[in-house]
């Protein structure tokens, strides 16, 4: 019988808003706090420290600068740069490393109590095929289709080291997947006209005039257009208010097509 295989970090990719590759989740982590806090930001910087060494740390701010600790290597570069850099700096380091580097007084672990924990979930059921039109874009004006994954991350505060059973969090996420199933999206600034049973959509596109009249239970009116970005928030805002009160944000990963997509993660307000 053949072994599951092992699940690496370096499996996954995590790409930022701006579209910087991370190595970790943990530098994707920081950089959606920094753009959630709208704090500009350089990833990967390269310094020139007071020896002349050049080094590259993780994140440039305004406000100084952040080093992600997740190796021994980290800690050895750490300390170089604290020596030879006027500038603030500060890291976000993991428990396991906290005992080498518990001296260094401005490091950050997220080990605290209550602890802030994070779970995702992919599952072949959280796919959708669904159709759309982008007016504003000149190859996707057309009527055509995708077939759509998501992976879903919630964050919150965990209890007896448990975010959300798994089994529950998947119901929910399949539920809301399943509204999207077979589904034809569109802004509804589109929308000219309706009937009990019918939409009547028509705009001006870059291939010309289009004037369809589409069924009203197969059609999903989307306040935007319908990129897998705003498909992303609309996913959002149907999942949170299914989630337990300890999940205190909800990410959304959609999959269009092979190797690119959206990821938008948002607090929940209760």
């Amino acid at each position: 019988m053949a072994s599951s295989p092992t699940v690496l970090d370096s499996d996954f990719r995590y790409i930022d808003k701006k579209g910087n590759l991370m190595r970790t989740r943990t530098e994707l982590t920081v950089a959606q706090m920094l753009s959630f806090l709208e704090e500009e930001y350089q990833y990967d910087h390269e310094l020139t420290l007071k020896n002349g060494k050049k080094v590259k740390i993780d994140f440039k701010t305004n406000k100084g600068f952040i080093e992600v600790i997740d190796s021994e290597n980290d800690i050895t570069k750490y300390k170089e740069i604290k020596d030879n850099l006027d500038e603030k700096v500060m890291a976000i380091g993991h428990p396991k490393y906290s005992a080498q580097i518990k001296e260094l007084e401005d490091i950050v672990f997220y080990d605290k109590t209550p602890q802030t924990g994070s779970i995702f979930l992919e599952d072949a059921s959280f796919s959708f095929d669904y159709a759309h039109i982008l007016p504003l874009v000149e190859k996707c004006s057309i009527l055509h289709g995708h077939t759509s994954s998501v992976m879903v991350e919630l964050v919150g505060q965990m209890k007896d080291n448990l975010l959300v059973d798994f089994g529950v969090a998947k119901k929910i996420i399949k539920e809301v997947v399943n509204v999207f199933d077979h589904k034809f999206f569109i802004n509804e600034k589109y929308l000219k006209n309706q009937d009990d049973s019918h939409y009547q959509i028509q705009f001006e596109g870059p291939k010309g005039m289009f004037d369809l009249q589409v069924p009203k239970n197969t059609t999903y009116l989307l306040k935007g257009e319908a990129t897998v970005e705003n498909l992303s928030s609309e996913i959002i805002k149907l999942l949170a208010p299914k989630m337990p009160p300890n999940v205190e944000a909800v990410g959304v990963y959609i999959y269009e097509g092979y190797n690119k997509g959206s990821h938008i993660i948002s607090n929940i307000s209760r």
